[in-house]
């Protein structure tokens, strides 16, 4: 996962919200401060990756979520919106 900061401002990454979606059982709501045991600072233009997984029960799912980033030159919190994505096991793609 890539997150790049497109704004004039320097941001820090502070939380996580996912809902990871199984075809073969309920909603996962997972919350989380930082991301992999970071909560990164990133600048202008830069960009932060890191590497994650889940654990499904299917060979097919989807995630949504959002990051909570804290704007470093206010008190004030930004909330990025993830939109849904696809996952799937290399199998069961056509």
């Amino acid at each position: 996962i890539t997150i790049e900061n497109q704004s004039k401002d320097t941001v820090q990454l502070i939380s996580r919200h996912w809902d990871v979606f199984d075809s073969l059982k309920e909603l996962e709501t997972i919350d989380g401060e930082g991301v992999i045991g970071n909560k990164p600072v990133i600048k202008p233009g830069k960009s932060h990756t890191y590497s994650s997984g889940c654990l499904l029960a299917s060979p097919i799912g989807a995630m949504k979520g959002h990051y909570n980033m804290a704007h470093l030159g206010s008190s004030e919190n930004i909330e990025v919106e993830v939109p849904t994505f696809k996952l799937a096991a290399p199998f069961a793609m056509n």
